[in-house]
């Protein structure tokens, strides 16, 4: 069977299940597990991300998007080429990868009409339950439950363990940070799991722009952020920009998680953003941010790395005038 991938989440599915060796073509964003490098790349962004800032990409995106217009251009040449037997796609975002609209029309003129299978997970539930459909569709739904199984059990794990906790701290996770957006769909539940309360995120929902002060009025005891495609050491930079003083997250430094050490920059290009399997890995990594005294402390720097603000500069004595000679 030959299969493509067009999205990261539906790529760590397909080699959760042993079919990296079927695995004909991916996404240009697909970078795990590291053996996927040598894959063909069947779709490239339409948008320049790389040197823009937050609030650059988001403007980019929402004018695309307002104009009808797709973010990713797919390549036709290489999908007749390889005549794939199942196509990945999503209708969840379009921001997150190509529109199964687009993928029906680069179809349209393959020899032989492969199967497309749309995924859509809103939870962690739908996540799993599109483990059991890949599965199925590949042939190998034995094998697919048998990995359900696992992420479930260790879900549960979770969940139990979060359950003897004496509290529920406040925890707002932010998905982008200019504008900032609260998180949604699986994240907040993720947190729920984790023995916390998320006071503006909405299960099952995407995320949405919210106000720097709707997350100071929220008073986070733990703030995660997670900012949607970003590694850590982007996500620092922008902080450090929003943050100082003057700037719009300014703020943050002023929230009861920032000032106990609570706070938290998370790698989104790998955990939270990306529905699959290494959701329940996001899931054990809140648990321990959440809930040390049971879970233990995060000591994953490559998943999670604390933030601390640079402390605000008091203003300095005025230079002597300079009086001619």
């Amino acid at each position: 069977m030959r299969i493509v991938s067009l999205l990261p989440g539906a790529t760590e599915i397909v080699y959760a299940l042993g079919l990296g060796e079927q695995l004909a073509a991916v996404s240009h964003e697909c970078d795990e597990p590291p053996s996927v490098a040598a894959k063909p790349r069947v779709t490239r962004s339409l948008i320049a991300t790389e040197a823009c800032s937050s609030a650059e990409i988001h403007r980019q995106v929402h004018a695309r998007v307002s104009r009808g217009e797709s973010l990713y251009a797919l390549d036709d040449a290489l999908l007749r080429a390889i005549q794939p037997d199942l196509i990945l796609a999503q209708e969840l975002c379009p921001v997150c990868a190509v529109s199964p609209r687009e993928v029906e029309a680069a179809v349209a003129g393959l020899p032989k009409r492969p199967t497309i299978l749309t995924l859509n997970p809103r939870s962690l539930e739908d996540v799993l339950h599109d483990i059991l459909r890949v599965g199925e569709a590949a042939g190998i739904p034995e094998r697919a439950r048998v990995v359900v199984d696992g992420l479930r059990a260790r879900i549960d794990f979770v969940r139990c363990a979060a359950a003897a906790a004496r509290g529920r701290p406040a925890t707002v996770l932010l998905e982008w940070l200019d504008p900032p957006m609260c998180g949604g769909h699986w994240n907040p539940e993720l947190i729920e799991l984790a023995g916390g309360r998320d006071p503006l995120g909405r299960p099952g929902t995407p995320a949405r722009v919210i106000a720097w002060e709707a997350v100071a009025a929220a008073a986070p005891e733990v703030l995660v952020i997670a900012a949607c495609g970003c590694d850590i050491p982007r996500t620092m930079a922008e902080l450090h920009r929003l943050a100082e003083p003057g700037g719009p997250a300014a703020l943050l430094r002023d929230l009861p998680a920032t000032r106990k050490g609570f706070a938290y920059v998370a790698d989104a290009n790998r955990y939270f953003a990306r529905p699959g399997p290494r959701l329940v890995d996001s899931l054990e990594i809140l648990a321990r941010l959440i809930h040390p005294e049971i879970f233990g402390p995060a000591e994953e720097p490559e998943m999670v790395q604390p933030w601390h603000p640079a402390p605000v500069r008091a203003p300095g004595p005025p230079s002597p005038a300079l009086t001619p000679p």
